[in-house]
C-alpha cells in the first residue's frame, strides 16, 4: 500500500486550473478538473519535458503550452499529438479540505 502525502489546500487549485507542487524530489502537478474531481500527473511532459502544470485544463484533460500535446488525466495517455507517450498518473485522496497524493504511480508509468 502506497503512503500519500499532503500536496496543498484543496481550495490551492481553482476549478479547471492546474499548479506545480515538489513532493520532495518529484515534480507534480495538481489539477482540479471540471468533473469537480482532483487529479495529479508528473510535472513533465513526455515529448518535450517541459512543465504540464503550464498548461490549460480541458474537461479531464491536460494540454501541453509547447506544442499542445494533450494528456488524460485519469490514465496519463495521450490524446493529442505530437506525444505518443503516457505520463504518470498519481492516486488523490482529498482529507479535511487538503490534497493528498501517493507518488506510486496508478497507471504503471515510470518517469
Amino acid at each position: 500500500m502506497s503512503e500519500f502525502v499532503r500536496a496543498c489546500a484543496a481550495d490551492d487549485v481553482a476549478k479547471g486550473a492546474a499548479i506545480a507542487v515538489e513532493l520532495g524530489d518529484v515534480p507534480v502537478v495538481v489539477v482540479h478538473a471540471e468533473d469537480d474531481a482532483f487529479y495529479a500527473a508528473y510535472d513533465e511532459c513526455s515529448h518535450a519535458a517541459v512543465a504540464l502544470s503550464e498548461g490549460e485544463v480541458d474537461g479531464c484533460t491536460l494540454e501541453c503550452w509547447l506544442h499542445g500535446s494533450r494528456f488524460d488525466l485519469r490514465t496519463g495517455a495521450p490524446t493529442g499529438l505530437p506525444a505518443t507517450e503516457p505520463v504518470p498518473v498519481f492516486p488523490v485522496e482529498i482529507r479535511d479540505g487538503d490534497v493528498y497524493v501517493s507518488l506510486t504511480p496508478s497507471n504503471g508509468v515510470s518517469r
